[in-house]
Formats: structure tokens, C-alpha cells, sequence
């Protein structure tokens, strides 16, 4: 044995000595902790105090929860919500079906159209009980021109499924039943019922799930009226077997592309025009586990007329293993969902785009689409002195954003401190233009002016009183603002704890009932209502606090409307947007700090209190239809006294 491995051996050998002493010691230690833990436990005190220790550990937790929901003030938001909420659901489930003189006037409404209507099921293995509901759903509908198809891929030891209809077919002839020789997962079976369906409008049912009973009514109704070819309802999960058992109310918006891209929000309950299809599948196998956001998809991409039904008329059952209940339980569907969302960008012709799970849903996606060349973006920037309020702003721009590509007009308006041109005068960064607009402050004026000192094709409005928080701001804007469909685009803005300030534009929201921001003064990490604060949507409107606009819309709209010298000239834009066939789509991922009102002061006393309400009477009388119709993004059971997206309590 040579020298250096005696001394290596001997060296190990002492280690463990070393080691084994320590364990030693560590089993005492052990066995003297167990000892004296042992006599707490049985000390009577212990045992007494008990119930004060269980107490102060759920304050504690209560005290953590509490915490996480933004203080005292988010936990009794919170708690007030659930109360609204609890007393909301009274009003649906079955206490909102027809009663015996609606039912009767329903069955006997004489449409001038009455198509008949495939109701879709495929089988497999359903439970006795869901599968009777289900079909009692079916039977108590108003409408009476439909088809229930079903397609049974169920094993042999289900064979009570087949009993089941082949005794229904006796005394019903509006059933289409066929047994499976295999089972072919939901795609194949579905497409089974559609070889078998006559109906001129397909409604595609889970064999687990129930239909209110007006369901086809209302659809029928909205194909006579508005020439429906696509059509979807609002919808409730629920557990127990019982639809009052109500767990999440999903009401949802009319159609918006964005949305859909991101989330499947379209869902249940859908119906469409056969001819929507066009000799293409229902279902597409390679997309099993999302098929139906695929089929939605294309068939959206194809109608003329997508029709929303905003009243709660699908229950969607949740039990274990079931997509309502957990996405885990179907982790495949995750992977689907992306796949059917890049066939659809690859049909629209989009490239190198990305498509990734938020922190609200795996099934929930943030879209990167791929910006277009290295556009010029000028950002403008009204001001009247408050230096610290601008210095601020435009350091952030230029030492946080990624973007390098832009200039930066301040628009200065009346300013009498000797800071703010001390400040000025120390601005050396070439991209910084400074011009000076003379008159009274109108805020609509001041941002026409400075874009039309603009080169470039993009124009940021920017308030003074922000702070960039993200990097990629201008680039996460700017890929909505370069697609053709879309007019303004606007950011997250956060208060300086981080509270929500602007996560879009609502009209006929709050006291004034002319436009509200919604999700004002959540915490910051809220997910929003239905995720909501986590994915790129349609909006009616944006806050011209942080907005993008391609500068040949703008001046094709001829920028801001100066009859709104300081308030809704940015609702009112995007308005106009809209009824030019414009989307304005509010991105979360641009987040900017927004220290609302600090320059011009809020709206809340004296003459500024004046010119906002009349302001207010001018946006209301321009836009009365619009405001009359309703927000198309912001469901009519939602109250519009607030802006949480609380349901109205019936």
C-alpha cells in the first residue's frame, strides 16, 4: 500500500469516527426532545389550551389570507364579492326556468323559421344518473323542431346505455341512437352523431351535462331576428347533481377574436348552420382534448353572424376527471389547445408567432405575434410644469424600455416654474423633441398638435405622470397596434402599491353611467375575473393615459375630439375606432405605473367638477345608442356599479 493511500485511508477512517460521534449525539438529542415532548403533551395545561392554540393558528392563516388579498380592505372587497355572488346564483338554476305560462307561451311562439336542431352526445361509459339528466334536459325543451343524436362508444359493462335508449326510442321518435363497435374518444364519436344528424343547426351536448330549457328557444329567437349562424350561451359549472350547486358563473363577453385566441370562452353551448362546415369535420382527432376550441376556431373564422346569448343556460357538471373539475385530469388538452390556436394563426396568415400559458390557466395563453420591420414610435407627452412628475416619466422610457426605435415629444402647455425649463434646457438626448403649444390646457388639443410634429408611423399617448415598469412595453403594444384589425391599444397601469388602475375601458360603467375602468383597485396579483387580468383581449375602449395608435388612423379619424377638452376623449376615440371596424385590444403585459391625475388634480370639486359632468352629458348624448345597446365586451348581468365584474343580484 504506497504512502498517499495509507494517509487517504487513514484520513477517511477519522471522518467516520467523526460522523458516527455526531449521529450519536443527534439520536440523544432525539430521544431527549421525544422525552420532553412527550411530558408537554400529557401536561393538563396542554391538553386544556388546546382549543386557544387551533384559534390562534386559523388567525394565523387567516391573518397570512388576509395578506394576499391586498390588507383589510382587499379581504372584505373579497368577502363582499362572495356575498353578491351567493345571493346572485338564488336567481338562476331552476329558479330562472320558464314557469307553466311562459313554458306555455314558448312551446306556442310562431316563428317564421323553425329549423330543425341536431342535438349532438357522444357516449362513452356516462353514469345511469348523468345520463338521465342529460336527457331529461333534452325532452323539457320549449323549442320542439330538434334532434337528439347519440353515439355510444361505451365498454360492455355499460350496457345499460343501450337498454336505456333503445327503451326511449319506443315512445320518442326524435332519437338517433347507434352503438359503437369501439369506442372512438370524443372526435370520432362525435362525427358518428353528425353522420347521423338531419338538423340544419348542429348544438354540440356533453353526455354529462344539462340544458336550461328555453336553450333553443333563445337560439331559434336570435336565428329569426339577427340571422344567427353561430350561436353560444352563458354557462355555470356545478357539483352534487344539483344545477343550484353552482360553482363558477361564467358570463361571457360577445365575440371577440382575442379572447378566443387566448381562451376558449366560447365553449358551451354551441349551435351553428351546418353549412358552416362546409364538407370539413366536426372534430379533428389531433386536437382530442380541445377539439371543440379547434372546431370554434375554424367555424367562427367562416360565419357572418356570431350570435351571443347572454343568459346562463348550460350547466357543465364537475366531477373527478372531468375538464370542469381539474385541466390536469386531461393534461393532453393543454398541448391540444396550442396546437389548435397555431393552426388557426397559421390559417390567418400569422409567422413566427408563440403561444404560452399564463399563471391564470395551463389552457390560458399569452400570444406573441411577430412585430413587422423597426417602425418608429413617437411618443407624446403633454406637460405643464411638475418636473419631477416628467423627469420620472421619461427617464424610465429611456433607460428601461428595449425598444430603441422612438422619439419623445413633450407638448409643453403653460408651465411657470423656472425647474421645468431649468429641466428642459438639460435635456441633451436628440430623440426628446420639445415644442410648446400656446392656449388653454385641452387635453384632446395639446396631443393633436404634438402629433403633428410626429415622424413616426405609431403614436404613443403618454400622461406625465407615469412610469414604464416593463421593458418590452412599446414592443407588446406594438404588435397589436401593426395588425390591420386592431385601432388602439392600451397597457396595464398600476398605482404606485401596485393596485390596478387601467385594465380597459367599460361604457356605461359607474355613477355617470359614460365608461368605467375595470378591476379598478385590485391587487396586483389578481388573476381577474374568469383570468381575465392575465391574457391580451377586445375592449371597447382604452385609457389615452398609455395609448398606441398607428398615426395614419389617427389622423384618419381625425384625432382626439376636442369638444372633450379633458375627460372620455379617449373613450370616445376608441369609439369612433370601433365603428370605423376597428378592434381595441387592452394588453396585460405592458405595465406602466400611472400616479392618476397628479398634473391636472382630479375631477372631483369646483368648476373641474362642472366640466366633467359636462363632458360627461356630451359623451352620453353622442354615443346614447351605443351606451342603450351596452358594452358587447362586458356582460349585461354584470353590475354596472361596479368594477369587479360583480352579478347583478336578480
Amino acid at each position: 500500500m504506497s504512502d498517499n493511500f495509507k494517509a487517504l485511508y487513514e484520513e477517511e477512517k477519522e471522518r467516520n469516527k467523526d460522523l458516527a460521534m455526531r449521529v450519536a449525539r443527534l439520536e440523544e438529542e432525539n430521544a431527549s426532545l421525544t422525552f420532553r415532548l412527550d411530558r408537554i403533551h400529557n401536561n393538563p395545561i396542554w391538553r386544556h389550551t388546546k382549543s386557544v392554540r387551533d384559534a390562534m393558528l386559523r388567525f394565523g392563516k387567516l391573518k397570512k389570507r388576509v395578506k394576499n388579498l391586498g390588507g383589510v380592505r382587499g379581504f372584505f372587497s373579497k368577502v363582499g364579492y362572495k356575498i353578491r355572488e351567493a345571493k346572485a346564483k338564488k336567481g338562476y338554476g331552476k329558479a330562472s326556468f320558464p314557469n307553466a305560462e311562459e313554458r306555455k307561451e314558448q312551446e306556442e311562439y310562431a316563428f317564421e323559421y323553425r329549423p330543425l336542431i341536431s342535438i349532438l352526445v357522444p357516449l362513452y361509459n356516462t353514469p345511469k344518473a348523468f345520463l338521465q339528466q342529460m336527457y331529461d334536459s333534452v325532452i323539457a325543451q320549449t323549442y320542439k323542431n330538434w334532434e337528439l343524436v347519440l353515439a355510444d362508444g361505451s365498454d360492455d359493462a355499460h350496457g345499460y346505455i343501450k337498454d336505456f335508449f333503445e327503451q326511449k326510442l319506443k315512445t320518442e321518435d326524435r332519437i338517433k341512437y347507434k352503438k359503437l363497435d369501439e369506442n372512438k374518444g370524443i372526435s370520432g364519436n362525435t362525427n358518428e352523431c353528425l353522420a347521423l344528424s338531419s338538423g340544419e343547426y348542429i348544438g354540440l351536448f356533453d353526455h354529462d351535462d344539462i340544458l336550461h330549457p328555453s336553450v333553443l328557444f333563445e337560439y331559434v329567437k336570435a336565428i329569426n331576428e339577427k340571422n344567427a349562424d353561430y350561436l353560444y350561451c352563458d354557462e355555470t359549472t356545478f357539483h352534487k347533481n344539483n344545477i343550484d350547486k353552482m360553482i363558477t358563473m361564467h358570463f361571457k363577453p360577445d365575440f371577440a377574436i382575442d379572447n378566443l385566441r387566448a381562451n376558449n370562452y366560447i365553449c358551451h353551448f354551441s349551435c351553428f348552420k351546418r353549412d358552416l362546415l362546409d364538407g370539413t369535420e366536426l372534430f379533428r382527432s389531433e386536437f382530442d382534448g380541445s377539439q371543440d376550441h379547434d372546431m370554434i376556431l375554424r367555424l367562427t373564422d367562416r360565419a357572418k353572424n356570431i350570435v351571443h346569448v347572454p343568459k346562463l343556460m348550460y350547466y357543465w357538471r364537475s366531477h373527478a376527471g372531468s375538464v370542469a373539475k381539474d385541466i390536469s385530469a386531461k393534461e393532453y388538452a393543454i398541448e391540444a389547445a396550442k396546437g389548435a390556436v397555431a393552426d388557426h394563426l397559421t390559417r390567418k396568415g400569422f409567422k413566427n408567432f408563440t403561444i404560452t400559458s399564463t399563471r391564470a390557466f395551463e389552457t390560458i395563453f399569452r400570444i406573441g405575434y411577430e412585430l413587422i420591420g423597426h417602425p418608429k414610435i413617437s411618443i407624446i407627452i403633454p406637460n405643464r410644469d411638475h418636473k419631477e412628475d416628467l423627469e420620472r416619466c421619461i427617464t424610465s422610457i429611456l433607460e428601461r424600455s428595449t425598444y430603441d426605435n422612438f422619439e419623445i415629444i413633450i407638448v409643453e402647455n403653460n408651465s411657470q416654474t423656472t425647474e421645468i425649463e431649468e429641466y428642459y434646457r438639460s435635456l441633451k438626448d436628440k430623440r426628446i423633441k420639445l415644442i410648446r403649444y400656446i392656449g388653454d390646457f385641452n387635453y384632446s388639443l395639446v396631443n393633436n398638435y404634438g402629433a403633428a410634429y410626429a415622424d413616426g408611423q405609431y403614436l404613443v399617448l403618454l400622461n406625465n405622470d407615469t412610469q414604464v415598469l416593463s421593458p418590452n412595453w412599446m414592443e407588446e403594444m406594438l404588435m397589436y397596434a401593426q395588425r390591420k384589425d386592431v385601432g388602439a391599444v392600451g397597457a396595464k397601469l398600476l398605482y404606485a402599491d401596485k393596485s390596478i388602475q387601467h385594465a380597459g375601458v367599460v361604457i356605461g360603467l359607474g355613477a355617470h353611467r359614460s365608461a368605467g375602468h375595470t378591476h379598478y383597485g385590485k391587487s396586483y396579483d389578481n388573476l381577474g375575473y374568469m383570468g381575465r387580468l392575465c391574457y391580451a383581449q377586445d375592449v371597447t375602449a382604452v385609457t389615452g393615459a398609455c395609448l398606441m395608435v398607428a398615426k395614419h388612423i389617427f389622423i384618419k379619424q381625425g384625432g382626439l375630439d376636442d369638444h372633450f377638452a379633458v375627460s372620455l376623449n379617449d373613450v370616445d376615440f376608441c369609439l369612433r375606432l370601433r365603428e370605423a371596424g376597428y378592434l381595441n385590444v387592452f394588453t396585460p403585459f405592458a405595465e406602466l405605473y400611472h400616479f392618476e391625475s397628479v398634473s391636472r388634480g382630479l375631477d372631483d370639486n369646483g368648476s373641474k367638477a362642472e366640466r366633467y359632468n359636462a363632458e360627461c352629458e356630451r359623451f352620453k348624448k353622442k354615443w346614447a345608442k351605443q351606451l342603450k345597446a351596452g358594452d358587447p365586451y362586458y356582460n349585461p348581468n354584470f353590475s354596472l356599479d361596479r368594477s369587479d365584474y360583480s352579478v347583478k343580484i336578480c
